[in-house]
């Protein structure tokens, strides 16, 4: 364990604090619950903003930009949504020393703005689908924030489209679910569980809900994405209509669906160890570093001379850094680069130049298990797929993870004891009221309904009720 850093096991939300200001991930703000994401931390993001983006416009989504601050009014519009939210509204109420003639809020989320663009922009089916994501921050008055968890302001998408039926709806809102499972899967190397939000659980004002849900090494669940189908709700609520084929006055079918910078807490959580970061290495902002030894001054101008001529064969090939500091020891690097969570660290002295080769360290892989020697001769391809082996490789720990802490209950204090160090799998029948109640008794929630079942049926361990599908429970961040 790193000297400096809380064990895992010690306390882990002490240990995630740490890490994320010691890897410089993120500092705290001096206005309270917001965060200063710093350059190291800030690559990772973009790392994940990039990767999305390219799925997003894959799948036929644009980029737009609506305003930071929303008319009172229009969150008004629609009840269930301005009740979920009211309690989390930053209100603006005075600009230029003059108190406002309407209250503003800073945007929380924006079905409401956009919606109302919508109406003036959809008018016949031709206009049909709409399909525009926006990269933005939001602010939301968290009593309790954490650093990427939970912060009163964050950095996030909102993707919003509209449809002319509901079956293209919710299409879309299921295909959007994909495209984040597919990220988390292959880009953050996290196992998640995609399924339907209880009604206790979802988005205000939608008519269902979808999440991807992680587990995190304390054996907590992390919501890691939604995708909502919002039927006609905000569009009747904003008068977005339009003419079908047929020349008859519709109102369209909308959803909206966002990950935000709480995937970087995720990526911290889900593979971090008590010597810091995991990083996968298709997120990582710097894929390899190279490692200078010398042991006598003479020896310097040719080393670092060899490892610059390295740097440049593996760029293009892999994110690459040479670590050319002075005034620090091999040692010291490699735990600095151990806590930054960087996939591979390529160590080169005198020996290694003379006998054409590298000495290549794992960072998933602690010790000498994790170290293999290298031909220099091939290294453009051989690092490469190393790092494709790196990545396979904390995805399958993660999975296995989550596997040996998710146990399969049919009582309540089979239930008690599974939700204290993992994730709880049963057949529900409950009604909202039941889960508030279980939320009471044992802090635990539905995490998802998810969307691959065993089929058939069994008794509701809560209710002792016949139930037709299983739910995943567990206490969540």
């Amino acid at each position: 364990m790193s000297d400096f850093l809380t064990s895992q096991n010690e306390d882990f939300s002490k240990w995630y604090n740490e890490i994320v200001q010691k890897a410089e991930l993120a500092d705290y703000s001096p206005v309270r619950g917001c965060m200063v994401i710093r350059p190291y931390g800030y690559t990772l993001w973009e790392r994940i903003r990039d990767e999305l983006d390219r799925r997003f416009k894959e799948t036929g989504h644009v980029n737009a930009y609506f305003p930071l601050f929303i008319p009172m009014s229009f969150l008004q519009k629609e009840a269930e949504h301005v009740e979920g939210f009211a309690p989390e509204l930053a209100v603006v109420t005075h600009g230029g020393g003059k108190e406002l003639e309407e209250p503003l809020v800073v945007r929380p989320t924006s079905e409401t703005i956009i919606g109302h663009m919508y109406a003036k922009w959809i008018q016949s089916y031709r206009d049909l689908p709409l399909l525009i994501n926006q990269w933005a921050n939001v602010v939301r008055w968290e009593m309790r924030t954490r650093l990427f968890l939970r912060t009163t302001e964050f950095l996030w998408q909102e993707g919003h489209t509209a449809h002319a039926t509901h079956d293209e709806a919710r299409e879309e809102t299921l295909r959007m679910l994909d495209v984040y499972t597919d990220f988390a899967v292959n880009e953050a190397a996290i196992p998640v569980i995609p399924g339907r939000k209880s009604d206790a659980e979802k988005f205000a004002g939608a008519v269902t809900s979808y999440t991807i849900e992680a587990m995190m090494r304390d054996g907590k669940a992390l919501q890691s994405g939604t995708s909502h189908f919002l039927g006609q709700n905000f569009a009747k609520a904003f008068d977005i209509q339009f003419l079908d084929e047929n020349n008859t006055l519709q109102h369209a079918w909308t959803t909206s669906w966002g990950v935000s910078t709480r995937m970087v807490g995720a990526v911290v959580m889900t593979h971090g160890d008590d010597q810091g970061l995991v990083l996968p290495p298709r997120l990582a902002p710097i894929q390899a570093v190279i490692v200078p030894i010398w042991r006598k001054n003479r020896q310097r101008a040719e080393v670092l001379e060899a490892a610059e001529k390295l740097s440049r064969r593996l760029q293009g090939r892999v994110r690459i850094k040479l670590d050319d500091r002075e005034g620090f020891s091999p040692g010291w690097k490699y735990n600095d680069w151990e806590m930054r969570g960087v996939p591979l660290r390529l160590e080169f002295g005198p020996r290694d130049i003379a006998n054409e080769q590298v000495m290549v360290a794992r960072r998933d892989v602690p010790g000498r298990e994790g170290k293999t020697i290298l031909p220099l001769a091939g290294l453009e391809e051989t690092i490469p797929a190393l790092l494709a082996e790196v990545q396979a490789a904390i995805y399958q720990k993660a999975l296995d993870f989550r596997e040996s802490h998710t146990w399969d209950v049919k009582t309540a204090g089979e239930f008690q004891e599974a939700v204290q160090h993992g994730f709880a799998r049963a057949w529900w029948a409950g009604d909202s009221e039941d889960e508030a109640r279980l939320k009471d008794e044992t802090k635990a929630t539905i995490r998802c309904i998810p969307l691959e079942q065993p089929g058939g049926s069994g008794d509701c361990f809560y209710t002792g009720r016949e139930a037709t599908e299983v739910a995943i429970f567990g206490r969540a961040y």
